[in-house]
């Protein structure tokens, strides 16, 4: 029996058992209560009827004294709520057992009535000895009407007894069977919860103890069988293919970390077959003094910037730099290309200086520029240009990079600007590209801004393309660049 099948048997069998107990004594104490409230309701109809017959009387007499035209339009309202009660008891009777004393109080209200309409006609054509005669035996009508009220109320509380011992009895019975119920229940919901928490904590239990023999390491341990109609079996299963999957999973990083560590060694031996970048830069250095003496200004200029330009390039990407300093890393870049190109390709810088120490990743600039040049302007002979333009805005820094060189399809912009996937065009696998593609840099941008719409491309083919970057204001602060593949 699995542990919903459990709680769907055992939990409704406990909430019949209260609600038949609740009703049983919620019953009893309906039918007393009834019992009770129609006694009641006797008791204040003759409690009524004998205030109601003196207040008839009262009224009665000053009518006989004063004989007012208002006083005996009180009388008739008064006789007609003294009919309205006992109307009211006689729909009582069958609930009493007192029917024959009852009976002789109604026929006494009955006699009251009629006297009391024999006085008022009395009252009108006869003297006065004839209806005082009448009023004194009206009066005595409801003094036994009071009387016959009283003996009526004290049967009612003597007939009542009984019930009000049977009363004591049932709550006597009904505290029992509540402490009883209680006991019951209490027993019942510590038989099912032990029960019910052994079926849960010991399946519990032997997977803790599977999953720390796996923790330790031990991926051959066999897991606990269950039956089949359990919900630990789903568990146990589980379990039983995630140790497969890990011994899978272990047995193939085995042959991924043999395969790496042929690929490394490899690449070690590549590696020592290149030339130290940093002997290659003290080794310029050391060229561009050897033209200045000789006199070779320019080709002392160029070695310079090519140094300086690979002496930034050896930075750490992972840091930020100023704008100012990339600009200056672009003016190498431009001193060089100004060397090959000459005067086919013309450079404009529009700096705002105030713009320049905005936060940036390092190498952001000079990778866009040498795509125009690269995929823009290169294959120009004449009226080529490049032009970089920086300037603040309120809550931004623009920085624009247009050329006026080959262009791009539409296909070809919108795969630059999606750096989620790979691009299917390879125009940046150049080999004279310094190896830090555009996916690279527009992703390190978002990721260091984080903001997704900081970049755009406007291009045509045939007429140039222009990025701009508006870069949220970030001056200092930031001491690391997301790092991102280069490709």
């Amino acid at each position: 029996m699995n542990i919903r099948t459990k709680l769907f048997v055992f939990i409704p069998i406990l909430v019949i058992l209260v609600s038949s107990v609740t009703y049983f004594i919620f019953h009893s104490s309906k039918t007393i209560q009834e019992s009770y409230n129609l006694m009641m309701e006797r008791i204040l109809v003759y409690k009524a009827i004998s205030s109601q017959t003196q207040d008839n009387l009262r009224t009665l007499s000053n009518y006989l004294i004063n004989q007012e035209e208002s006083t005996y339009h009180d009388i008739l309202k008064q006789r007609g709520e003294l009919q309205a009660l006992q109307r009211t008891l006689r729909s009582k009777m069958h609930t009493s057992i007192n029917l024959t004393q009852i009976t002789n109080y109604e026929n006494m209200l009955d006699s009251f009535l009629e006297k009391e309409i024999e006085v008022l006609e009395a009252s009108d054509v006869q003297g006065l000895q004839s209806y005082v005669a009448l009023y004194e035996e009206t009066e005595k009508i409801a003094g036994m009407i009071r009387e016959q009220g009283q003996s009526l109320v004290d049967l009612e509380l003597t007939n009542y007894q009984p019930y009000y011992k049977q009363i004591l009895v049932n709550s006597q019975r009904m505290n029992s069977l509540g402490l009883s119920l209680f006991i019951v229940n209490i027993l019942m919901c510590i038989v099912f919860v032990i029960w019910l928490s052994r079926s849960i904590t010991r399946p519990i239990n032997a997977l803790v103890r599977m999953a720390k023999q796996i923790s330790k390491g031990n991926l051959h341990i066999t897991p606990p069988q269950f039956r089949h109609d359990d919900e630990f079996r789903i568990l146990s299963d589980a379990f039983h293919q995630m140790l497969a999957n890990i011994r899978e999973l272990i047995a193939k990083d085995k042959e991924n970390l043999e395969r790496d560590r042929l690929v490394k060694e490899l690449e070690l031996k590549a590696l020592q077959s290149q030339i130290n970048p940093h002997f290659l830069f003290n080794t310029l250095n050391v060229l561009s003094k050897l033209a200045l003496i000789e006199g070779a200004d320019k080709t002392s200029n160029l070695t310079i910037s090519v140094s300086n330009l690979l002496r930034y390039n050896l930075r750490k990407l992972d840091q930020p730099v100023t704008l100012h300093e990339e600009v200056e890393h672009t003016k190498e870049y431009f001193a060089i290309q100004h060397a090959r190109f000459r005067e086919r390709i013309h450079f404009e810088l529009h700096i705002d200086e105030a713009a320049l120490e905005q936060q940036i990743p390092c190498l952001s600039l000079q990778p866009i520029i040498e795509n125009a040049f690269v995929h823009g302007v290169e294959g120009m002979e004449i009226g080529a240009k490049v032009s970089l333009t920086i300037r603040q805005a309120p809550d931004r820094t623009v920085i624009i990079i247009a050329d006026n060189g080959a262009g791009m399809t539409d296909e070809i912009r919108r795969s630059l600007l999606d750096v989620d996937r790979v691009a299917p065009f390879s125009i940046e696998a150049n080999s004279r590209s310094t190896g830090l593609g555009l996916h690279n840099v527009f992703k390190r941008l978002r990721l260091f801004y984080g903001a997704d719409d900081i970049i755009g491309i406007e291009s045509q083919l045939g007429q140039g393309a222009t990025v701009t970057l508006r870069l949220p204001i970030l001056k200092g602060g930031l001491t690391h660049v997301p790092d991102v593949n280069s490709r």
